[in-house]
């Protein structure tokens, strides 16, 4: 085992030793993903800059002195760099300025294009890692393809699921049902307005931000929704609404400092919907059982159903895209609802992470999966 290590230690380039320093960075990055869906600012900063320093000292080594056995010529190198900075690097920000990515997924990508810009290498004693290297030479675009085909697993996994568990509905490729009054303890987006399926339902990080703000629970909007409804029940002096995320402590939140205590209260007949795992147990005509008619009636009653403009109105910025329309038509099936299927959607980093660690010791997946079928 030392004579191992210390192959790796004295015989592998000390910039890329360093390299490894993503690894359990990246490993916690994906752990708070999937806890919070949040991952601090700070996270990012200091592996950019240890990736800038490592990218300098590789530059003054290979333009002073000789090429390392594994570089083929400065040319290509430079022009590895040049890949990974302008095409991974700009995946990154284009992505997130379109909408595609989240500001800690896109920083993330740009870490690994300014860290990774070409292969490491790690000499063991009989082997070098990653066991395979592509023609490109990019390693950051090797971690973005097999990022890929790891997220492409996730709706897959989805799908054998819902279809095991006889949870089989329009939408069970992408998404999953739960109880709705469980709806805050889950990240992702609502897939049903009360007119049926969509892909483009409310936010539940928007949908804990509406709560705090009003100083309520989801369970007393499934007690009372008429009272909810009514504009007038709003507080005069709100709550801060916080970013959506689910407190550590598992709790809503509430109160002086905005947090909203939960009165763990439930709807009658809840336990009633309840199967396994997600509590929920469903088919096409359950989760269709929404009464659209009922819900339009009594939202023409008011202005502003919900006070969901005003909620919009009132905060600072945006609601991760929320509109009115929007909210309160998430309000109204969560409401009726005792059962609804959310996107719980894929954590970036998580594979990303996993696509790191598959990276540095095999290579590109993708590269391999081309030539063994050409």
């Amino acid at each position: 085992m030392i004579d191992w290590l210390g192959t790796v230690l004295t015989e592998s380039p000390p910039p890329d030793l360093l390299r490894l320093v993503a690894v359990p960075v990246f490993g916690w990055a994906a752990y708070r993903d999937v806890r919070t869906r949040r991952v601090p600012n700070a996270t990012w900063l200091p592996l950019a800059l240890l990736g800038v320093a490592l990218l300098v000292w590789d530059i003054e080594r290979i333009a002073t002195g000789e090429l390392p056995f594994w570089v083929e010529s400065r040319e290509l190198f430079y022009l590895r760099v040049a890949l990974s900075l302008g095409m991974v690097g700009s995946i990154g920000y284009l992505f997130y300025y379109f909408g595609g990515f989240g500001g800690a997924d896109a920083k993330a990508l740009i870490v690994l294009a300014v860290l990774f810009p070409t292969f490491p290498i790690y000499v063991l004693p009989t082997e070098a890692l990653p066991l395979t290297r592509t023609t490109v030479g990019v390693f950051s675009l090797t971690v973005l393809s097999n990022t890929v085909l790891v997220g492409a697993a996730y709706p897959v996994a989805v799908t054998l699921r819902n279809a095991l568990t006889g949870h089989l509905a329009p939408i069970m490729f992408i998404g999953k049902p739960i109880r709705a009054a469980d709806a805050t303890d889950e990240y992702g987006s609502l897939l049903q307005t009360p007119d049926g399926f969509t892909r483009r339902g409310l936010d539940l990080d928007a949908l804990r931000m509406y709560l705090r703000w009003r100083g309520t629970t989801l369970a007393a909007v499934r007690d009372d929704p008429d009272h909810h409804r009514d504009p007038a029940s709003l507080p005069d002096d709100p709550d801060p609404p916080g970013d959506g995320s689910i407190p550590e402590s598992g709790d809503l939140a509430g109160g002086a400092d905005g947090e909203v205590a939960t009165d763990g209260g439930e709807r009658a007949g809840a336990d009633d919907a309840a199967g396994d795992d997600a509590g929920a147990e469903t088919d096409a005509e359950t989760v269709d059982r929404t009464d659209a008619e009922a819900a339009d009636g009594a939202n023409a009653d008011y202005d502003d159903p919900w006070g969901a403009q005003a909620f919009l109105d009132d905060i600072e910025g945006s609601a991760y895209g929320t509109t009115a329309e929007g909210l309160r038509d998430g309000l109204d099936v969560l409401a009726d609802e005792d059962v609804v299927w959310i996107s719980p959607g894929m954590p970036f980093i998580v594979p990303m992470f996993v696509a790191l660690v598959i990276s540095l010791v095999y290579g590109d997946l993708f590269f391999e999966l081309v030539s063994l079928l050409v």
